[in-house]
């Protein structure tokens, strides 16, 4: 059922990257938003408060790619048993067709933990997102990103009309 769900939820993510165009990351919907930005250095650099700010910035689809990045990332790491990265380790790749395929990449590594799940692994206590709390197994993890991923990939959506609405 998760795997069903995850593709689900896929497929209609993949419906809005197909029309993405480079444009679409960077542009901003409001006048108080989060986005993405060039560092010094040239790597992309997400807009970030320690504390959620109120109002809560409306985010751009560059800001929202790398959320997505960010924390499947790090809950891969957590399923892989690896070091889970840092939010400042997980660095966008910017905008365009290298966000596109940084995403798509995590789908594919997403999906081969999902598939090596085991129904004594889905009932493990999961490591992350709520820390090793008793109540939250991995079929919960697993749960918790098809709703994560089904949020942002609206989000990224309904930008992307809103834009395209608002050029003509």
């Amino acid at each position: 059922m998760l795997c069903w769900q995850f593709d689900l939820t896929w497929s209609l993510f993949e419906y809005h990257l197909e029309r993405l165009d480079a444009g679409d990351f960077l542009w901003e919907p409001a006048a108080h938003c989060w986005t993405v930005r060039r560092g010094a250095d040239g790597a992309w650099v997400p807009d970030w408060a320690e504390t959620e700010p109120d109002p809560v910035p409306v985010p751009t689809i560059g800001w929202l790619s790398w959320h997505i990045g960010w924390w499947w990332s790090v809950t891969i790491d957590h399923a892989e048993g690896r070091r889970p990265r840092e939010r400042t380790e997980v660095s966008p790749p910017g905008d365009g067709k290298a966000a596109i395929e940084w995403l798509r990449g995590l789908r594919t590594a997403w999906t081969a933990v999902l598939e090596r799940l085991t129904e004594e692994d889905l009932d493990a206590i999961a490591p992350f997102p709520w820390g090793r709390d008793p109540e939250h197994t991995v079929a919960h993890m697993a749960a918790w990103v098809n709703a994560e991923l089904m949020k942002n990939a609206t989000e990224i959506g309904q930008l992307r009309l809103l834009r395209a609405a608002s050029a003509t």
